[in-house]
C-alpha cells in the first residue's frame, strides 16, 4: 500500500497563507508531494491574494527540497462543458478543444515553467479533464509523458503515457492494495481539513511516498480489474450524480 499526496491550483495569487500552512504540515511528517502549478492563471476563483513576487522563488525552494513540480495547464479557464476520457467534471480547459487549440495552451503553459527554471514531467489537466488531443499536443508541445489521474488502483502506461490514478479527494485508510493519491486544494481548506489530514499522517506517515520514488519501470497496459473498477466508478458517479 502506497499513499501519494497531490495540492492543485498553486499560482502567483493563491492563499498563502494556506499553503504556508499545507508546507508546513508536510514538512513535519516528511511527505514530499507533487504541486500542480497553473503557469498563467487567468481564474477568478485562484485570485484569492494580491501577486506575489516570490511565488516562483518559493516554489524552486520546494523543487531542490523534492517535492514535485507539475503542469496544471495553463490559465485553469474551462472553455467547454465536456468531460473527455476522465469525465470527472463537465467542465474542462481542454476536452473538446481541437488539437491545434490544446497544443497552444499546452506550449504556452509548459515554456513558462521552463523558462521559470523548471522541468514538469507530470501533467495535472483542471477538474481531472483532458481528451486524446490532450495527449497529441503533451507529444507535441512537451516533454511529459506522466498523467496523474484517471481511476485504477496502480500505475499503468497506455499510448506511451504513464498514468499515476488520482482517486480520492481526502485521506482515508484503503485496504485495498495499489497506489492511491490524495488531491487537495489548499487554497479552499478549513481548520477540519487540515487537522484530518495531520490526524491521519500522524498514524500512517510511514505509507506515503513521492512521486519520484514510485518505480514507474516495466509498467503494463491497464488492467481487466482496473478497467472493471474505472467503469463502476463512473457509472455511479452518473446515476447518483
Amino acid at each position: 500500500m502506497k499513499y501519494l499526496i497531490r495540492l492543485d491550483d498553486a499560482c502567483e495569487t493563491m492563499d498563502l497563507n494556506k499553503w504556508l500552512r499545507m508546507e508546513a504540515l508536510l514538512f513535519k511528517y516528511n511527505v514530499k508531494p507533487l504541486i500542480a502549478v497553473i503557469p498563467n492563471n487567468e481564474d477568478d476563483m485562484q485570485k484569492i491574494d494580491a501577486y506575489n513576487e516570490d511565488f516562483w522563488s518559493w516554489l524552486k525552494v520546494l523543487d531542490k527540497k523534492g517535492w514535485e513540480i507539475g503542469l496544471h495547464g495553463n490559465d485553469h479557464v474551462y472553455k467547454t462543458n465536456e468531460g473527455g476520457i476522465n469525465p470527472i467534471h463537465k467542465r474542462s480547459e481542454f476536452a473538446g478543444l481541437s488539437l491545434e487549440e490544446q497544443k497552444d495552451k499546452i506550449k504556452k503553459g509548459f515554456n513558462k515553467l521552463i523558462a521559470m527554471g523548471f522541468n514538469p514531467r507530470i501533467f495535472v489537466a483542471p477538474s481531472h479533464t483532458f481528451d486524446w488531443n490532450t495527449i497529441e499536443a503533451l507529444k507535441s508541445e512537451s516533454t511529459i509523458n506522466i498523467i496523474s489521474d484517471t481511476m485504477a488502483a496502480k500505475p499503468y502506461k497506455m499510448n506511451d503515457f504513464i498514468f499515476i490514478p488520482q482517486q480520492v479527494g481526502s485521506v482515508r485508510a484503503i485496504k485495498f492494495p495499489g497506489v492511491y493519491t490524495f488531491c487537495y486544494h489548499p487554497n479552499t481548506m478549513n481548520d477540519a481539513a487540515f487537522n484530518h489530514l495531520e490526524s491521519f499522517l500522524k498514524q500512517h506517515k510511514n505509507e506515503f511516498t513521492s512521486f519520484s520514488d514510485l518505480d514507474l519501470s516495466n509498467l503494463k497496459s491497464k488492467s481487466i480489474l482496473d478497467k472493471l473498477f474505472s467503469s463502476l466508478y463512473f457509472l455511479f458517479r452518473k446515476v447518483f450524480r
